[in-house]
């Protein structure tokens, strides 16, 4: 998964990483909803995408 993502990919996951350990470090209660938050957000948009895919035959 890692190749798929490129090098900005994962400067971006490492930058998201970085700023849930901030707020973590801050407020435990709120990097939880943020985290939630990120978490379904991802799955929306890999449904998405999943399904814009399968419109146009790729997967």
């Amino acid at each position: 998964m890692i190749d798929k993502l490129g090098t900005a990919g994962i400067v971006g996951a490492l930058l998201l990483l970085a700023g849930l350990v901030l707020v973590a470090w801050s407020s435990p209660i709120v990097a939880v909803g943020i985290a939630l938050v990120l978490a379904g957000t991802g799955l929306v948009v890999k449904g998405l995408a999943t399904s814009l895919m399968q419109q146009f035959g790729f997967a």
